[in-house]
């Protein structure tokens, strides 16, 4: 499984997501200049996080007209596996491959914190490795990760279970106390009707090495090895 991470300017996740794919899972990974436009030496594509383009006009906004990201559209028509983080999740609903859009936090402040994350749809090549309802410990970096939809959107969404993570309590409980930037029913990630195109504003790659003392986001990048295993 060989996994290709887009780096727009402005980006500064990128080495943070290859620690986890490359040295500790192992997976041959590249780095994806935003003017590449061949993306056929990548079974998965990445979008980290960072501010793309100085976050200029709208998070998201000017990313969506790279060269690259016409190649990440067809690479997911056909099927390919796309893992949107952060302000890849807010480049992913610009460029339509996600629908609704990630709008200013509802205190109007830039958020750098730890929070948990209930699992909804565990079918994806990121979350099988989680069981549904399971609740998970990472961190969140946003200053607009407040996900909204228009209602039918919303309810489409919940309809198909294309919701990936909620934001929780410990518990796995969704009061409104745990719903740290105002996103529409608590979503802090989802996934596109065929399940290969996932978008989410925490960071399970900062969640992913032992030696930091907590490794609950690392099965969102296992199932790249699973899944690469079960055709050797």
């Amino acid at each position: 499984m060989k996994i290709g991470i887009v780096v727009f300017p402005g980006t500064n996740r990128e080495r943070d997501v290859a620690q986890v794919t490359e040295g500790l899972l192992g997976c041959p990974t590249q780095f994806l200049w935003h003017q590449q436009t061949d993306l056929s030496d990548s079974d998965v594509v990445i979008l980290p996080g960072g501010f793309s383009y100085g976050d200029y006009l709208r998070c998201g906004a000017v990313a969506r007209f790279s060269p690259i990201m016409q190649a990440v559209r067809q690479h997911a028509e056909r099927g390919g596996y796309v893992l949107g983080i952060c302000n890849g999740f807010q480049v992913l609903t610009e460029a339509g491959l996600l629908p609704g859009a990630l709008v200013r936090n509802r205190d109007l402040k830039f958020i750098c914190d730890w929070v948990h994350l209930r699992l909804e749809n565990t079918r994806s090549l990121w979350t099988r490795g989680y069981h549904a309802g399971q609740v998970i410990y990472v961190p969140v970096a946003h200053g607009e990760g407040c996900y909204y939809a228009d209602p039918d959107t919303i309810q489409r969404l919940e309809d198909n279970q294309q919701v990936v993570v909620r934001y929780s309590d410990a518990q796995g409980e969704c009061p409104d106390a745990a719903n740290i930037n105002g996103s529409l029913n608590h979503i802090a990630g989802i996934c596109n009707q065929r399940g290969n195109v996932v978008g989410l504003m925490p960071h399970p790659e900062n969640a992913c090495d032992p030696a930091l003392g907590n490794s609950d986001g690392l099965k969102f990048f296992e199932g790249m090895v699973t899944e690469a295993l079960a055709f050797t």
